[in-house]
């Protein structure tokens, strides 16, 4: 489980530093923008912003583990200091009956001793060790053994959850680059070549279907992902007026009652994994690889989704992206 963790962060930091690469304008500051190319550039900028806001996501989901992880750990530790508190007290009740009236000053030393170590290689030269309190004295030792283990995993989980905070850190400001970097290539547009791209985004587009055959709690999934159309995309967002792609999908979901974490690597566990060609209103339907998006199928070889800053939430071909897989959420 630690070593798993290990490769996770280490992937997660290498993503971020191939995501973070910036596109190099070729275009002459003097020279207008073209449409088409600042379009394509954008898009490009916005996926890339995509992939590292679902790979935060997933930091995030990880970031939620660990903490609970070291929650319990620090708890087990406490419980187990406890443990050993009583023990060692045992042991110092014992040794000092044994020697009652023949002067404590050895007792004395080994009861102020901090060092659990020092205390029992001490405690072997007494004649106590042989006597009835051998078993005390084993138990404590296993105990404070025992105390160690705890402590030294509570350290590595601590470590693991500091590595990730700083992940979290590199793949927001890589959203963050690609973002301001997209709108700073839209500033450089004249506000008709903005509303022709505006314009062309939404013609791209399939029309809102009229009637969507679905039934059972995927029917409560699709109607409400169906709903959002025309809302608008936010990096991290989850509604009610904004989404991401997975914030879109896990709210949907959330209406017939299944639970779906924010992240579409993640969401790809959320169920049985469904063939192109067995599709099923309601099913969720992964793009790219490593997957960075995620639509929900409604029929007719279409999906709805949060598609990307310029569009928004549309509905769209199944195919209009690299496809990776589907599965069927329940």
């Amino acid at each position: 489980m630690l070593h798993g963790r290990k490769r996770f962060i280490a992937a997660l930091t290498g993503v971020a530093a191939i995501v973070g690469v910036s596109l190099v304008p070729t275009t002459p500051t003097y020279a207008d923008p073209d449409v088409d190319e600042v379009q394509a550039r954008v898009d490009t900028l916005y996926h890339k912003a995509e992939v590292a806001q679902e790979r935060y996501h997933d930091a995030k989901l990880q970031l939620d583990d660990l903490r609970a992880d070291l929650r319990a750990l620090e708890a087990d530790q406490a419980a187990q200091q406890e443990r050993v508190d009583r023990m060692q007290s045992a042991v110092d009740q014992a040794i000092a009956a044994q020697y009652e009236g023949e002067g404590l000053s050895a007792t004395g030393q080994l009861v102020l001793s901090e060092d659990p170590d020092q205390f029992l290689s001490e405690l072997t030269t007494l004649s106590a060790y042989n006597d009835v309190q051998a078993q005390v004295v084993d138990d404590y030792s296993r105990e404070a053994d025992a105390l160690e283990i705890r402590r030294e995993a509570a350290r590595d989980r601590a470590k693991e959850l500091a590595a990730t905070e700083q992940a979290l850190a590199e793949q927001k400001a890589v959203v963050e680059e690609n973002l301001a970097e997209a709108k700073e290539l839209l500033g450089d547009l004249k506000a008709e070549e903005r509303a022709e791209m505006a314009a062309a985004s939404r013609s791209s587009a399939p029309r809102l279907p009229a009637n969507v055959p679905v039934s059972g709690r995927a029917a409560a999934a699709v109607n409400y992902a169906l709903a959002q159309v025309g809302d608008a995309y936010v990096y991290g967002a989850a509604g009610p007026n904004a989404f991401d792609c997975s914030g879109l999908t896990m709210m949907a979901w959330a209406q017939a009652g299944v639970s779906l974490p924010h992240s579409s690597g993640a969401q790809q566990s959320s169920g049985a994994r469904v063939s192109s060609d067995a599709l099923q209103p309601g099913d969720l339907v992964f793009y790219y690889s490593p997957v960075s998006h995620v639509g929900i199928y409604i029929g007719g070889g279409r999906i709805v989704h949060a598609a990307n800053p310029s569009t928004g939430v549309q509905v769209t071909g199944v195919f209009s992206m690299p496809y990776s897989g589907a599965v069927r959420p329940g």
